[in-house]
């Protein structure tokens, strides 16, 4: 994985500290704090392109509906395809909870 070049205590802490949220709003809150605008924007950007892709989408759809770029996308599916599969993971918790009808907060 490229993070373990970044593995140590402040790397620690930050997962911790995302382990530890307990709801959406906390979630909120804390990403509020921690990030800027675009940061928090960018993030939901390449959830929101990994979703579309897993979809079949093509990258024209994408690109006009997310307003993500192309190297973007491409590094997106660059990580579905070899990545540690964790879009997937979470992308199949996040709609296996919209179905049950739970509520996160």
């Amino acid at each position: 994985m490229q993070i373990d070049k970044l593995r140590g205590k402040e790397l620690d802490q930050l997962c911790e500290a995302v382990l530890s949220l307990k709801d959406k709003d906390e979630a909120y809150r804390f990403f509020d704090d921690l990030c800027t605008i675009n940061e928090i924007q960018s993030l939901a950007q390449r959830l929101e392109v990994a979703r579309m892709l897993r979809e079949g989408n093509t990258y024209h759809k994408i690109e006009t509906q997310t307003g993500a770029s192309t190297a973007t996308i491409s590094r997106v599916k660059r990580c579905l395809n070899y990545g540690n599969d964790t879009y997937a993971m979470v992308l199949e918790r996040v709609h296996q909870s919209d179905d049950s009808g739970e509520d996160k907060e």
